[in-house]
């Protein structure tokens, strides 16, 4: 190779590299909140991350399935301009413009979209999702996509979805802009509370009650990412439950016994009432657990709640945390019926074995290098190491899930007590 040819291509690498380097420093931003799922998530379920009859933001802008969606966004913008009297979209157009920048910078992917076309998207998806929040408690709601449960609900999920977001930021600037004497003041804190009481039901766990949903203030509001966000930070461990967890974070050990182990070894389960999904308890040998309706939306709505924690470095992990303790309780069928005796599970979905594969699919390619529940597991080593509590199961295990259990284990305990383990394995290996 010459000198003159070696030039050239040094000459070309060295003008593709540093245009390469212009356009990436001017994509990375500290503000990117909204992302794609990864594909080692979305192998395990791609119907979950998958909108089904909307686009909200540009990740599935323009798929020909969620096409018939954008008649009804233009209708929504009517519905939003006709609340303050007005016919003309041009001073949102020209809030939403300025802001364009800015909200680009909010997605990790970049955008093939002209400014034009990204504004107009912008717009008609914040006034759609501020439009079907405000219908939501409208009576009666005159509106074709309320008539059918089907779509409402599909569409209740579609605007949960991690790809399908929109920075809030735009939905607190065109609520601003459209505050009127039909929306109480502050209008963005009014629409916030509105948004988790209709959400409430979707959320598993105890639902919140309004007295709940705080007023949040400008530099809260500021704080959301997205709608999802807004849903994923509502949710939170009682300060009991986040004291326990700072007070042995050091332990970093997670369950590896699966329900039916557990209450061989003597614990038993309980549902818990009156808190939140995330306030589970170890308490007198009783693992207490907020009881969660599993059903047809549970995966869809857990599984984006757990893909926002994995990509948006949440300080805040708790769904996670939650399906990893969950995901080790439950190894077979048999897990999930003790659970869903205890109260602590309602299926809605279908079989024990069903519900089984679906919870342990969850957690599969999702990571967690903390434990919320660490303290518990602590606490139920403890109690499975005492003398009596190895012994009790180690007859429950091989004496009592036999024919002749008639021997109760109150009259064991008795005769334990009176003359000694030995004396009791030697009567009941008679027996068996």
């Amino acid at each position: 190779m010459t000198s003159e040819v070696c030039s050239k291509t040094i000459d070309r690498v060295r003008n593709s590299i540093n245009k390469k380097l212009i356009g990436q420093s001017s994509h990375i931003s500290s503000n990117q909140c909204i992302f794609k799922v990864p594909n080692e998530l979305r192998s395990v379920n791609e119907k979950a991350y998958e909108p089904q009859m909307i686009a909200i933001g540009p990740y599935h802008h323009g798929k020909p399935h969620l096409i018939a969606m954008e008649e009804h966004k233009i209708r929504y913008l009517q519905s939003f301009l006709q609340r303050r009297n007005e016919n003309d979209a041009s001073r949102y157009v020209q809030i939403i413009g300025e802001l364009e920048e800015n909200t680009r910078r909010c997605y990790a992917e970049t955008l093939d979209l002209t400014e034009e076309a990204f504004v107009e998207m912008m717009l008609l998806d914040g006034c759609f999702i501020i439009e079907f929040i405000w219908k939501f408690f409208e009576t009666p709601v005159q509106d074709p996509l309320f008539g059918s449960i089907h779509m409402w609900n599909r569409l209740m999920l579609d605007l949960l979805l991690l790809e399908n977001q929109l920075p809030f930021f735009i939905l607190w600037k065109l609520l601003v802009a459209s505050n009127s004497n039909v929306i109480p003041d502050p209008a963005e804190s009014h629409f916030i509370k509105l948004t988790l009481l209709a959400y409430k039901m979707f959320l598993p766990g105890p639902v919140y009650g309004p007295d709940r949903i705080p007023l949040y203030s400008r530099e809260e509001i500021m704080q959301i990412k997205s709608l999802l966000g807004l849903l994923h930070d509502h949710r939170k461990p009682s300060p009991e439950r986040m004291d326990a967890y700072l007070e042995g974070r050091e332990n970093i050990k997670r369950f590896t016994r699966c329900a039916t182990e557990l209450q061989e070894s003597g614990i038993k389960f309980e549902s818990l009432e009156g808190c939140n999904l995330f306030d589970i308890k170890f308490e007198k040998g009783i693992i207490k657990i907020p009881k969660i309706k599993i059903e047809d939306r549970t995966e869809c709505v857990l599984r984006n709640l757990i893909a926002y924690e994995q990509l948006t470095s949440s300080r805040s992990p708790y769904f996670t945390d939650y399906m990893v303790f969950i995901d080790s309780l439950i190894d077979s069928a048999k897990d999930v019926e003790i659970l869903c005796c205890q109260g602590i599970i309602e299926n809605w979905k279908g079989d024990d074995d069903t519900i089984a594969i679906l919870l342990n699919k969850i957690g599969e390619q999702v990571f967690c290098d903390r434990a919320l529940y660490a303290d518990i597991q602590k606490n139920v080593d403890k109690h499975c190491k005492r003398q009596w509590n190895q012994w009790m199961a180690k007859l429950r295990h091989d004496y009592f899930n036999g024919p002749w259990a008639l021997i109760s284990v109150s009259a064991a305990a008795i005769l334990f007590l009176l003359t000694g383990t030995q004396t009791v394995y030697s009567v009941l290996s008679y027996y068996k």
